[in-house]
């Protein structure tokens, strides 16, 4: 245990009232699990307020509160003995609480953070996966889960919220880990859930509009704005030399580019004669042997040049594997460890081939918006196959933009688009739909082309019990994810899973 004053050293507090000399067993900000020496931090969300259950926690036994202002200690609970400690910011005061609760985990792995638009759970995987083919137990953090050895656990969101991303720390250290990668969301920064970490490598792969609305950033200058704090956070930063964004990335980071900390990588554009990254591809070309598909290249880095063959086909995987290499090789990893173990490299949910027979082929991929939509269907028509044909829908709750620009990216490079649902959350998924529709009609894709169907599994049905010899069928939008979130309320769903059951039935 802790005592209260330990807990709160340094996150610039102020007593109100109470002793803070007691003794704390846990820490918590989800009033139902209060209990006698705990501390409950009060952190505001878009929809609930915590301090609004400060009299029902203290029912409950706890007596240590860290609020947000002044105002909002109880009138009943000022002489009741209570601590009652004023953060300004109380989400950052839970992160650095979290890391003096659980030790320090931090300091005890050689911890690397991901940021980007897209590629983060590809990137982290294939960082994982060099640095165990190099003998390094490492421990993984992002949209898959928490992975810990051969356990995974599941979390909420990419970036965990503070504590409990200590917690999942802590435990890496506790399984053996020298290492942990970290997909770091721009959500994570505002949320202040990463406050106070230190990474011993960051790396930035790209940025895009997106995550822009009323309950994730209010524009692009924010949202690039909470990117850009991975860089000074790192002890020495990797970054795409091809990205969109990179001057104002650090001009926001107040660092210099060229500083001895910064490295480069990049996949070069045909006919580049210019300054080279540190890290760099070329020659990348598609291959393809039966159901499966990959790309091979050359890559040059300060330990040589090397051949390379990636499962994963497309640029943006060329470009997570040279940022893969750029910060392995900064960690000790020799560059022949790095290319044996990125063409053995497979993440579930990312251009995952998932069913093929009488004549079609059916895969799955995490893409969820217009960017990595369009990318993915360019990279599929490289393929050549019969027809193109696209499932997907898009999130509730989320802004227009995103919806709408996938039914552009629909009507421009699909033959055959099939419109559903895709964690609508507590929007109706027929009003979703109905956008996507329009957007797709607005972009001069042909009804004929078209078929709505709001039940995801029913619609996964039909394309695969109506495709032709020589389809290729991308199921977009959930990859790896396990759920349909309807009305608020998560429950088991599948697209691999159905997918081989609806094999298995045309298969007989």
């Amino acid at each position: 245990m802790h005592r209260l004053s330990e807990l709160i050293e340094d996150t610039g507090y102020e007593l109100l009232c109470g002793d803070i000399s007691c003794e704390i067993k846990d820490i918590i900000y989800d009033s139902r699990k209060a209990a006698p020496d705990t501390v409950f931090v009060c952190m505001k969300g878009s929809r609930i307020d915590p301090h609004s259950f400060i009299p029902e926690v203290y029912e409950k036994g706890c007596r240590a509160f860290v609020i947000s202002e002044p105002s909002l200690v109880p009138e009943e609970l000022k002489d009741s003995g209570a601590a009652f400690v004023l953060c300004r910011d109380t989400r950052r005061a839970l992160s650095l609480m979290s890391q003096v609760f659980f030790d320090h985990p931090a300091e005890r792995l050689r911890l690397i953070g991901l940021t980007g638009t897209k590629g983060k759970t590809t990137t982290a995987y294939m960082i994982k996966s060099i640095l165990e083919h190099a003998g390094h137990r490492t421990g993984i953090i992002g949209t898959v889960g928490c992975g810990i050895g051969e356990e995974t656990f599941p979390t909420a969101n990419t970036t965990p919220e503070s504590y409990e991303l200590q917690r999942f720390l802590s435990m890496m250290v506790e399984a053996g880990c020298s290492h942990a990668v970290m997909e770091c969301s721009s959500q994570g920064f505002k949320m202040g859930r990463l406050h106070g970490l230190r990474f011993d490598a960051g790396a930035f792969l790209n940025i895009s509009p997106d995550h822009i609305g009323p309950t994730e950033h209010a524009d692009f200058e924010e949202y690039l704005s909470c990117k850009a704090e991975l860089a000074p956070a790192s002890e020495h930063f990797y970054y795409n030399a091809f990205a969109d964004h990179i001057d104002e990335l650090f001009s926001i980071a107040g660092m210099d580019p060229k500083s001895q900390s910064v490295s480069s990588f990049g996949l070069l554009p045909e006919g580049w004669d210019r300054e080279l990254p540190d890290v760099y591809g070329f020659g990348q070309r598609l291959v393809e042997d039966g159901a499966c598909a990959g790309t091979e290249l050359s890559f040059r880095a300060p330990g040589g040049e090397r051949s390379l063959r990636l499962t994963m086909p497309g640029d943006h995987n060329v470009e997570n594997a040279l940022c893969a290499a750029a910060v392995c090789l900064g960690l000790g990893v020799h560059i022949d460890t790095i290319a044996e173990a990125l063409s053995l490299v497979r993440v579930n949910g990312r251009m995952e081939n998932v069913y093929a027979g009488h004549g079609f082929r059916v895969l799955i991929d995490y893409a969820h918006n217009e960017e990595s939509m369009e990318s993915l269907l360019r990279l599929l028509r490289g393929f050549r196959p019969g027809r193109l044909v696209v499932v997907f829908g898009c999130g509730g709750d989320r802004s227009r933009e995103r919806r709408t620009g996938m039914g552009h990216v629909a009507a421009h490079m699909a033959d055959l688009t099939v419109m559903t649902s895709d964690n609508p959350r507590t929007e109706p998924p027929e009003a979703i739909i109905d956008d996507i529709e329009q957007a797709y009609r607005e972009a001069g894709g042909s009804p004929d082309a078209c078929v709505r169907i709001s039940d995801r599994r029913e619609a996964i049905a039909w394309a695969m019990k109506n495709a032709r010899s020589g389809d290729l069928i991308a199921v977009i939008g959930k990859g790896h994810e396990e759920y349909q979130e309807i009305n608020g309320r998560r429950t088991h769903f599948s697209d691999r899973e159905e997918i081989e059951r609806i094999g298995r039935e045309i298969d007989g």
